[in-house]
């Protein structure tokens, strides 16, 4: 996740080189009728609330999200757009949360600090595909690439891949399929920034878990996702 996050990042800090390549050997042409069509990656890093009363959030917890965005805009300027795409994410959680089975193949959650063990890592990680819905409003111009930008708006996701993941000593705990696990996401986006550097947050309205318990107490999780976006064109 690491080695993923420092590519992307210096892939993005090429792009101001490449773009001022192709332009300098080129006539420009103004496009009265422009959209902003972008592909966008995100880096952000996670914070967990409405954990159990005992557990909390340990170790490294962050995300990297890909995708595309077809603007429509709504007005003759162009500048207030709503924007429609498809993307993919990836996202790890570290947390005390052990998440494992009984011999009934009944779902086990416990609190790894109450039970005073060493391990060495416990994390669980998703990868979604997601749909972003954005209403967008921005200082752009038909001749500027370069503006302040303003995005709101949902998200809506559903989870293939889940991996819950629990290592010690001599001992390896994997889940993949757990009845609790609620798939589909549902969160709000908030992005703010200039020109390809923005700031995102991300909050999911739905838990992670429906009906799950840990010492006969109901919980859920739900993350808040602080980071960067970045918009190419």
């Amino acid at each position: 996740m690491k080695k993923l996050c420092l590519l992307i990042f210096g892939f993005v800090l090429c792009q101001p080189v490449m773009a001022q390549q192709r332009t300098a050997g080129t006539a420009s042409v103004i496009d009265s009728l422009y959209r902003e069509d972008q592909f966008y990656i995100g880096l952000t890093f996670h914070l967990l609330h409405d954990l159990p009363e005992e557990v909390t959030q340990k170790g490294f917890s962050g995300g990297v999200h890909l995708g595309f965005i077809r603007d429509f805009p709504l007005n003759k300027r162009r500048n207030v757009a709503i924007g429609l795409g498809a993307g993919w994410s990836i996202n790890t959680y570290g947390q005390e949360l052990f998440i494992g089975e009984d011999n009934n193949d009944q779902t086990i959650f416990r609190d790894l600090n109450a039970l005073e063990i060493e391990y060495d890592t416990n994390r669980f990680s998703t990868q979604l595909v997601e749909v972003p819905l954005e209403f967008r409003w921005r200082t752009s111009t038909p001749d500027s690439y370069r503006f302040w930008r303003v995005y709101t708006g949902v998200r809506l996701g559903y989870i293939y891949h889940f991996k819950s993941s629990f290592r010690q000593e001599g001992n390896q705990v994997v889940q993949t399929d757990i009845p609790e696990l609620e798939r589909f996401r549902l969160g709000t986006t908030f992005t703010f920034g200039y020109n390809t550097f923005n700031f995102h947050v991300y909050y999911n309205l739905n838990p992670f878990f429906n009906n799950a318990r840990l010492n006969d107490t109901e919980f859920g999780i739900h993350s808040f996702k602080v980071g960067l976006m970045f918009y190419l064109l």
